[in-house]
């Protein structure tokens, strides 16, 4: 690989040659600029505000434009007079824990290569200091005509260089986060919860890029002039208000379909619509980290009240049971006793009198 900047790493006393080659690259397809018209195509040509002309890459350099207007011409050898540490040397100016660092601060990678037989050893030294202490080195380099920050780990058996933005360079996430206060169930997160441990983890060499191989399709179709346009087809437009817990459980079943685990049976996923209506018992949820929700507060309460309406009408019924079973009582005990009184008069009737004898 072609090296981009040849210089030296400065560790404490210790000065390691390296290359700096660019560790990435990029797989864009690139477009050029034609006249629709005739399919000609269109340039962009450099030209000098002062005489018109034309001029060529050689005769192009570097100006900084004042308050006024006016040009200060800067030079390359003016740049690589100026008085920093940095101008060819990687400076490590800390080891830190790499969790410290922000991935918002990431920007381009690079390979350090040790540039010549008498850095092999050196170059050696710092890859396995920064093996064993587990942490990456902070540096600051200078590259393109400004200084930079950077990031050094080991990847392999090669010190890796990452190019770090400034923190002033990290712009706040002002305005970003939903306004509105919003409030999540613990259902919901178990919900989520499932839903990522069904998805689970992906080999990322297994991902690619589907839409640079569909361009790459269209042009090979065109160029052949066997390319038939068809319509895309377009996803219904987002926005519409949906029942969260259906879309998450069915979100799950869908996953779990799709990786052939339990539950695969659940079908098709759908969106249910949320209803409108509130009901007596459906309460405003509590926010997350709660123990339990309020709306399942207001389902126990509802159930308590039912159960304590069962009890009072079960109550009430036996009471009323225990009224006619008493008159049904009394007025038997009643029958009875007229029966009886009645059998005894008859029998007095019946019976003859004794005479007393003289």
């Amino acid at each position: 690989m072609r090296s981009i900047w040849n210089g030296a790493i400065s560790f404490g006393l210790v000065s390691i040659p390296i290359k700096l080659v660019n560790a990435t690259e990029s797989h864009s397809i690139s477009f050029r600029q034609i006249h629709v018209t005739d399919g000609g195509r269109v340039r962009y040509r450099k030209v000098c505000e002062l005489d018109g002309e034309e001029v060529s890459s050689d005769e192009i350099g570097k100006g900084y434009e004042e308050a006024d207007g006016s040009i200060v011409p800067i030079t390359d050898e003016d740049l690589a007079q100026l008085p920093i540490a940095t101008a060819k040397t990687i400076e490590i100016v800390s080891f830190v824990p790499a969790d410290q660092i922000d991935p918002l601060q990431m920007d381009s990678a690079y390979y350090l290569a040790a540039n010549g037989a008498t850095a092999a050893k050196p170059y050696t030294l710092l890859r396995e200091a920064l093996k064993r202490s587990r942490k990456v080195a902070i540096a600051k380099f200078a590259l393109r005509g400004r200084e930079r920050l950077g990031m050094l780990r080991v990847v392999d058996d090669v010190i890796a260089m990452h190019g770090l933005l400034w923190p002033d360079e990290i712009r706040a996430p002002e305005g970003v986060a939903p306004e509105a206060s919003v409030s999540v169930r613990e259902a919901e997160l178990d919900l989520a919860d499932a839903l990522m441990a069904t998805l689970g983890e992906v080999e990322i060499d297994s991902l690619h890029d589907d839409y640079r191989e569909a361009v790459e399709a269209m042009i090979a179709a065109k160029s052949g002039g066997a390319f038939e346009p068809s319509e895309a087809v377009v996803e219904p437009a987002g926005g519409q208000v949906i029942d969260l817990m259906a879309a998450l459980e069915n979100s799950v079943r869908a996953a779990r379909a799709s990786r052939g685990g339990a539950g695969a049976e659940g079908g098709e996923a759908e969106v249910t619509p949320i209803r409108r209506k509130a009901t007596a018992a459906a309460a405003a949820p509590k926010a997350v980290g709660g123990k339990k929700s309020t709306a399942a507060g207001a389902r126990g309460a509802a159930a308590k009240k039912s159960a304590a309406a069962k009890s009072t009408s079960k109550a009430a019924a036996a009471k009323s049971t225990g009224k006619k079973a008493t008159s049904g009582t009394k007025s038997t005990a009643s029958a009875a006793a007229k029966k009886t009184a009645a059998a005894g008069g008859a029998a007095k009737k019946a019976a003859p009198r004794k005479r007393s004898s003289a």
